[in-house]
């Protein structure tokens, strides 16, 4: 027989806290008191029993200066006695609790983190390198003292484990525009990185307000290569429409002078003035004309 633990996540509620103006007029009445009793000992009006009076008053300013403690906005307490979670303060500024209660703070604000550039290979085993900027936030505040050891940390090493996930998932480019990719599908990848981030910081009570990719390209060592191969792609493709519009002027050139009666040719002139119109049409170099001062077939 084997005993599984079972990690129970932490949930944040409201703690059981007091405004701190409102203590804080107490202990000056208690301080008030203390005077004035006193004074009214010294002056023998009063019966010495009285003299506990400013003994209890003195206990009394000590026991509420113990309690305050005070909150920026978007800052919470979160409230523990003897070790146990008693609930979470986000009432921003003089606040008052028991002073045997333990007092935690914690920032709520959003926070912007840059992760360090990593290699990863992407879907078709390239080397690329990866960097990612995120803005996270505190949502749970037992969650992120509680089940995490320490939240910060938690949201560097989750950055990265994500990074690595969505860069293994996808190709980095595709010349032929039938995938999706990172270089090419920045909002969509940018958002299944939002969605990875959110998933894995769950546990730690924290949200992703928006992330994206900071760094984005081949390793170093294959950086050259690929940039090679894009120059080739691109001739190629340059090449392959040069031949498809100069295939359409042929055919028209051709079209047009049967339409008008120009000239009429064979078969083996015709290939002929193909083959010229194609050079001079797909040629880099300015063509130098000749004039054929003869008849058609010299």
């Amino acid at each position: 027989m084997t005993t599984e633990s079972v990690l129970t996540a932490s949930r944040e509620y409201r703690a059981a806290t007091a405004s701190g103006l409102a203590m804080l007029g107490l202990a000056a009445a208690l301080v008030l008191v203390a005077l004035f009793s006193i004074v009214q000992l010294a002056s023998d009006n009063w019966p010495p029993i009285i003299a506990v009076v400013p003994l209890v008053a003195a206990a009394g300013t000590v026991f509420v200066a113990g309690g305050f403690y005070m909150l920026q906005p978007n800052q919470a307490a979160a409230i523990t006695l003897f070790g146990a979670y008693r609930g979470t303060d986000r009432n921003a500024g003089l606040r008052w609790v028991l002073p045997w209660l333990i007092r935690r703070r914690i920032s709520v604000r959003a926070n912007n983190v840059i992760s360090e550039r990593i290699k990863v290979n992407d879907l078709r085993g390239n080397p690329i390198e990866m960097a990612a900027q995120v803005v996270w936030r505190v949502t749970d505040t037992a969650q992120a003292l509680f089940d995490v050891d320490d939240y910060r940390a938690f949201v560097n090493v989750q950055v990265e484990a994500a990074v690595r996930t969505i860069g293994s998932r996808y190709p980095y480019d595709d010349y032929e525009h039938q995938e999706v990719t990172l270089r090419g599908n920045h909002d969509q990848v940018g958002a299944e990185l939002r969605g990875e981030l959110i998933a894995r910081l769950s546990v730690a009570g924290i949200t992703v307000d928006e992330c994206g990719f900071t760094h984005l390209a081949y390793a170093s060592e294959i950086a050259g290569a690929m940039l090679r191969r894009q120059q080739a792609q691109a001739v190629v493709a340059a090449r392959q429409t040069l031949v498809e519009g100069a295939v359409g002027m042929v055919e028209m050139a051709l079209d047009q002078l049967s339409a008008k009666n120009v000239v009429e040719l064979d078969d083996e002139r015709r290939a002929a003035m193909v083959s010229n119109l194609m050079v001079v049409l797909c040629g880099e170099r300015d063509t130098q004309p000749v004039v054929n001062t003869g008849s058609l077939y010299q």
